[in-house]
């Protein structure tokens, strides 16, 4: 269970606190031998933080009795009949304990038990006065906190089934996701397949007719693109060591060498996402307009940050800045970060974002 919603379940038990205000001034003002204030004191203390225990730990649960329940009753019990009708009150703390711990079956009469003894207690000093209040606070406070309990359960249920329906739609929409593309793929390059095969059969005997139907091939193998690309707009994730990939395989059929990183630092999902559309726009800009022969990637991680370099040694900065160098700048000002670009020392261009990362160890990879 996560420790803040068992802090929060612990806080209804703190209100209830209150009622040890009169154990604690009798513990005070009335006269007894300091070995028994000590001890009294003590065992309040362990009363308190073995009932505050059990709220922690059984609240919203319904499970059988546990050694923290049992210290619980045994101690209410043996301070109340010990010290008298002060300490009385501490059977509310045990109905309470009882209402969060016990299955619903079994609140009932332990509550009742539970009043009895407030009950007798007070009988037997002769305080007839308070002796219909505190057993039935005792009663209340037992089923209160067992309603409690209940809603608790069945709000998290609901939280349960909700989250359990998002990952059902979400792996729903993948199903349709797959079938729409595979559907979508194999309509078009079936129709490629067939056209490139005519073309071929055709290309001696009618080259005109076949350098129509190759004109078909290019128009349907367009056609696809444009369509995969609204299917997967807005789905597909790009990352530093897929971008990376790409990067090596574009730059290498453009005769451009690419020196970048051979393993990858682990990077948070936001960081690692931007970090990939810094590389991918910086690879588009030097198949572009760079002119250049070679590219070196750069990523230094360290202990509250990672920076990305991209350098060139291309034809230097082109005038203005294009529509996907403010598009990545937007990205990484979204995380905290910075972007600059410039000519690169010497000859090129330079490219470099640097993302603020709280992550432990600092990692370089050049």
């Amino acid at each position: 269970m996560d420790p803040r919603i068992r802090w929060r379940e612990l806080g209804w038990a703190l209100p209830w606190l209150a009622f040890q205000a009169f154990p604690v001034i009798d513990l005070i003002q009335t006269p007894r031998p300091l070995w028994v204030r000590l001890l009294a004191g003590a065992g309040l203390v362990a009363f308190t933080a073995t009932y505050l225990g059990v709220f922690r730990r059984a609240f919203g649960r319904c499970g059988p009795l546990t050694g923290r329940l049992v210290a619980v009753v045994v101690l209410g019990v043996a301070l109340a009949v010990w010290l008298g009708p002060a300490w009385s009150g501490l059977m509310i703390y045990v109905s309470a304990a009882f209402g969060v711990a016990l299955p619903t079956r079994w609140v009932f009469p332990a509550t009742l038990g539970a009043a009895g003894v407030c009950a007798g207690v007070l009988a037997a000093h002769g305080q007839f006065g308070e002796l219909f209040i505190l057993p039935l606070l005792c009663v209340l406070t037992g089923f209160a906190l067992q309603g409690t309990r209940h809603l608790m359960s069945i709000n998290a249920e609901l939280t349960e089934a909700r989250d359990e329906l998002a990952r059902n739609a979400v792996a729903e929409e993948r199903l349709r996701f797959a079938r729409d593309l595979h559907d979508l793929l194999g309509h078009s390059l079936s129709l490629i397949a067939l056209k490139s095969e005519l073309a071929g059969r055709l290309a001696e005997r009618d080259p005109a007719r076949a350098k129509e139907e190759m004109a078909d091939v290019e128009a349907a193998a367009r056609r696809a693109l444009a369509e995969v690309r609204d299917a997967v707009s807005g789905y597909r994730q790009v990352s530093f060591a897929q971008a990376l990939a790409e990067a090596r395989s574009a730059l290498s059929a453009a005769g451009i060498g690419l020196k970048a990183p051979s393993t990858v630092p682990p990077l948070p999902g936001t960081v690692d996402a931007v970090l990939g559309w810094v590389v991918r726009e910086a690879t588009t800009n030097v198949l572009r307009h760079s002119g250049a022969r070679s590219v070196t990637v750069e990523l230094v991680r360290t202990e509250d940050g990672a920076t990305l370099t991209v350098t060139d040694d291309g034809r230097g900065p082109a005038g203005g800045h294009g529509a996907g160098l403010a598009g990545i700048t937007e990205r990484v000002a979204a995380l905290g970060g910075t972007v600059e670009s410039g000519a690169a020392p010497g000859r090129g261009f330079r490219l470099r974002a640097a993302v603020p990362v709280p992550a432990p160890a600092g990692v370089a990879a050049s």
